[in-house]
């Protein structure tokens, strides 16, 4: 005979099947997404700022300086940046009316960013594997003595490199300025390393007993299956060699091979009437940062995902 509920344990039992209620959100709740808010406020404001700027008359800025909307609207900086003002339209608003080849330079740091980038991942993909699934006689001092170069500052390297550089005969050119972070680094086989040792050996192994050598083991097998790690290590060495400055500056002054950051540096130092033009020079920000903008807003998620499974905390 089958036993019957009480109505007791029916009402529990439907209780306990019931979502729990939502209460009101509790103080330490709020005074945590008060933070937050104020914390993004804080971040996004000097981008907000910079719009502002860009959008002003660069003749009024001085007179409404705390004004949060821009002062006397007007796309004068952008037509000065890509040289579409004459040189009395761009002396009315503040500018210099010198002309700025932006479009020379941002192709400069297209070029420059992709060949670092293209180099980086590729060697840096053959020296993580040979540290993680190759076996040979002090692998791991090596690796060691490469992580220790991690805290060395680049600008110990810079001169190095400069009188390397003109002992070849390769100033004023793209190879001065991509050769020193043209092959690995250490931060790219850190990266890639802690992903491939996650890698299952079962995988290679199959591949081994068929006869196939580690090269073709590392094309056919290892780099498919890393490719979103990869991915996320071009987007952050395409960042990193978008924003060089000084070593650029240093090898690179001729227009030819000028990129885009020494060219804001160059437009900044210009000032006809006692300072910058500032308009003008936010709005070649803008335009300089937009690139890398687009890139984190597509692949944010994917960067971080692939961050946290390679194990960087």
């Amino acid at each position: 005979m089958a036993a019957t509920a009480t109505p007791l344990e029916t009402d529990l039992r439907i209780e306990s099947t019931r979502p729990p209620r939502q209460g009101r959100p509790g103080l330490g709740r709020v005074l945590a997404w008060t933070a937050l808010g104020l914390i993004m406020a804080v971040t996004l404001f000097p981008f907000y700022w910079m719009l502002r700027t860009a959008f002003s008359n660069g003749a009024f800025l001085a007179t409404e300086p705390s004004n949060l909307l821009p002062v006397e609207p007007t796309m004068g900086a952008f037509e000065r940046v890509f040289g579409l003002a004459t040189t009395q339209e761009a002396q009315a608003q503040a500018g210099s009316g010198a002309a700025v080849n932006i479009g020379r330079y941002l192709l400069n740091s297209v070029v420059v960013a992709t060949c670092i980038t293209a180099g980086q991942v590729f060697f840096g993909a053959l020296a993580a594997y040979a540290f993680a699934r190759l076996r040979w006689p002090g692998r791991d001092a090596v690796f060691f003595l490469f992580l220790t170069a991690l805290m060395v500052p680049p600008i110990f390297t810079q001169l190095p490199n400069f009188l390397l550089m003109r002992d070849l005969g390769l100033l004023n050119s793209y190879a001065a300025i991509v050769l020193p972070f043209f092959f690995m680094t250490p931060f790219a086989i850190f990266f890639l390393r802690q992903f491939f040792i996650g890698i299952p050996h079962e995988v290679e192994e199959s591949a081994r007993l068929d006869g196939a050598g580690p090269l073709r083991r590392f094309f056919s097998i290892i780099l498919p299956m890393a490719s979103g790690p990869l991915i996320t290590l071009a987007i952050l060495q395409y960042v990193q060699a978008w924003g060089e400055y000084f070593w650029p500056l240093l090898v690179g002054s001729e227009e030819s091979v000028r990129v885009l950051t020494v060219g804001l540096g160059i437009f900044r130092a210009q000032t006809p009437q006692g300072s910058p033009d500032w308009a003008g020079l936010m709005a070649a920000t803008l335009l300089a940062a937009l690139p890398v903008l687009v890139l984190f807003a597509v692949f944010s998620r994917r960067i971080v995902d692939s961050i946290g499974f390679s194990g960087i905390k």
